[in-house]
């Protein structure tokens, strides 16, 4: 896939959304017809790769652009890092979100100079085709119902009487707050491997099994959702090690 073309800039709305749904249509073989190729090329052994979707429904597997700041915005960095640290399909779906905020990032860059109107009919353009996330995971879309007025020609109702307001929620128990300060005192002297920040048990955090270093979760990009998927976290400087390694 390597070589293919970029389109020239799209300056109308029928030309913003001809260019999406080619790097959409590139984005998919990736994810499903090519998947096993797609597989292959993200190589964990490898530098932070990205997906790349082009105009004319071709896929690529690269290295992010060298120049800054970029021609176009730049899809996810790294997606081969987790390949191996996750169940197939989850990883699967994790490039397939990514892929979406992408195609949506590259055509409202493009239609950034549109008025109003013009930016609407494009998002309504767009959001009449499934997304990658939807096709990738077999996620059927939801059918809008149509609005029945069943009140046509019947009598208003009588406004009801505001309902009172919810009672206070209770004070929290001293027992979660007890080990809320056990949990601190443990780890007090532990710093963020990225920020450099004091440990708190309100945030979620995720240590590296390669240096030992913890980490902010949102410091690193791992929701505590997906870190439930990772078997071996490797943090991005053990990683970009092993790498070059």
């Amino acid at each position: 896939m390597e070589g293919a073309s970029v389109s020239t800039n799209p300056r109308t709305v029928e030309e913003v959304f001809k260019d999406f749904k080619g790097r959409r249509a590139g984005m998919l073989k990736a994810l499903t017809s090519d998947v096993e190729d797609f597989y292959r090329q993200c190589d964990p052994e490898k530098e932070n790769l990205c997906l790349y979707g082009f105009s004319d429904e071709a896929w690529e597997v690269n290295l992010p652009a060298e120049e800054v700041p970029p021609e176009l915005p730049e899809p996810a960095l790294g997606i081969n890092f987790a390949r191996d640290g996750m169940q197939r399909k989850d990883w699967l779906s994790l490039v397939a979100v990514h892929s979406d905020a992408w195609l949506l990032a590259v055509a409202f860059y493009y239609g950034a100079r549109f008025d109003k109107n013009d930016r609407k009919r494009l998002f309504n353009m767009i959001n009449e085709l499934p997304t990658v996330f939807d096709v990738v995971t077999g996620k059927k879309p939801v059918k809008e119902k149509p609005v029945v007025n069943n009140n046509a020609g019947s009598k208003p109702k009588a406004a009801s009487k505001p309902s009172k307001p919810p009672p206070p929620p209770p004070p929290p128990k001293d027992d979660e707050d007890t080990l809320d300060d056990e949990d601190e005192e443990e780890h007090g002297d532990t710093y963020c491997g990225s920020c450099g920040g004091n440990y708190t048990a309100d945030e979620f955090w995720i240590g590296c099994d390669i240096c030992e270093k913890w980490f902010h979760g949102k410091c690193v990009k791992i929701t505590p959702a997906r870190a439930e998927h990772i078997k071996q976290y490797k943090c991005p400087s053990c990683s970009n090690k092993r790498a070059r390694t």
